[in-house]
């Protein structure tokens, strides 16, 4: 943590306000310590690369592919935006502007932003349909909905457009502590809900027509003694299984609560900046020393951590059919038994981190890396 603790002086000294998510992990800085080596395994399953695609590099930015059925849509830092169809390019256009956050989409039409807080809204053709502004840089994926785009920006506000004409309907707001991440952390929605975690532990439920708050419910607390110790922000998005919405924070813990009202359900101390996934029995997360666990969804107990990839800064799990996959910092994907947590398969990339997070892609899912490899990888 002294890289950490020596930022937060910086921090201190400009008025900054915010510490990169980054800048908590050595491999970002200039020079990288050397990643702990890889056991060998003895392979149960198979981990192959269907198509890739080549969209352009993230810089220090994290852009997450939309996958809408065989539909998968990409952006990069220098502002190319591509659509692929079952491994073929269809389009690839020039958004006019560097990027820094995307991609949301639906059947109709994408959504990509910018660092000065442009959000730029493109038919499923390519064809741009409107541009409208955040009060501060996008650096996450805004959702897209049939009639709304929630983009959330980087100071934390949430702001919703008619995606129709991009029309600004309402913008939720909440003071943040004095030291928060600077993240790329989503936001989830339902029918009637915007689900977000923020900085200091916080999960909110917005009600989506109006913006006001339906329910706020603490994931974690700070503690501590100094600002640096008392981050507990929530870094990644929610996500729901069925009538609980669960959430992990940086320092803090991971938890589950009643969709409807907020109601704490359980809690676990488990620290994660990488997020977590859920299926129809089991709750993932990686957490800040490289593990990643299993847990009861239910109840949150335990069922199996696989330790072996510590030090090498595991991503969100996804969950699969039998399987849970998780990237690391060199951009290898991990193929983890579903019962056990035991390694099935490894898959090497372009060498640069997985930085989005995974996304489900029919039988198969997309990983999109750092230097800007997309791969659509099958596992059985």
């Amino acid at each position: 943590m002294k890289r950490a603790s020596a930022l937060l002086l910086v921090a201190a000294l400009t008025g900054c306000s915010s510490l990169s998510l980054d800048s908590l992990n050595p491999f970002s800085g200039p020079s990288k310590p050397k990643v702990p080596p890889l056991g060998v395994i003895q392979p149960t399953a198979q981990l192959a690369e269907v198509w890739r695609f080549g969209a352009g590099k993230s810089d220090n930015f994290v852009f997450e592919p939309a996958v809408i059925g065989g539909t998968v849509y990409v952006a990069s830092r220098e502002g190319s935006v591509a659509r692929i169809d079952d491994g073929r390019q269809i389009w690839k256009i020039d958004a006019g502007k560097k990027l820094s956050g995307g991609v949301g989409a639906n059947e109709r039409m994408l959504v990509v932003g910018t660092e000065k807080g442009e959000v730029l809204a493109f038919s499923a053709d390519g064809k741009p349909m409107w541009q409208g502004s955040v009060t501060s840089e996008v650096l996450s994926a805004p959702e897209v909905s049939d009639d709304m785009v929630f983009v959330r920006s980087a100071d934390s506000r949430i702001q919703a457009f008619a995606a129709a004409d991009g029309a600004r309907k309402w913008n939720y707001q909440r003071a943040n502590p004095a030291l928060t991440l600077r993240t790329h952390a989503g936001l989830i929605t339902t029918p009637s809900l915007v689900l977000a975690g923020f900085p200091g532990g916080k999960l909110v439920a917005i009600n989506r027509t109006n913006g006001s708050a339906v329910w706020e419910s603490n994931v974690a607390l700070p503690k501590g003694s100094t600002e640096l110790e008392r981050i507990a922000d929530v870094t990644s998005p929610p996500v729901i299984a069925g009538r609980e919405v669960c959430a992990a924070a940086f320092q803090g813990r991971v938890a589950c609560f009643e969709l409807s009202s907020g109601n704490a359900v359980w809690t676990r101390d488990i620290s994660s900046s990488a997020g977590i996934d859920i299926d129809t029995q089991n709750l993932y997360i990686s957490d800040d020393k490289g593990a990643v666990h299993a847990l009861d969804r239910a109840t949150g107990a335990s069922l199996w951590k696989q330790d072996k990839l510590a030090g090498r800064f595991p991503g969100k799990p996804l969950a699969l059919e039998g399987f849970v996959a998780v990237s690391d910092v060199e951009g290898i994907v991990h193929l983890l038994q579903r019962e056990n947590g035991a390694f099935a398969a490894r898959l090497n990339g372009d060498g640069s981190a997985i930085n989005a997070a995974m996304q489900p892609y029919g039988r198969a899912f997309i990983a999109q890396s750092r230097a800007g490899s997309v791969r659509a990888l099958s596992a059985r």
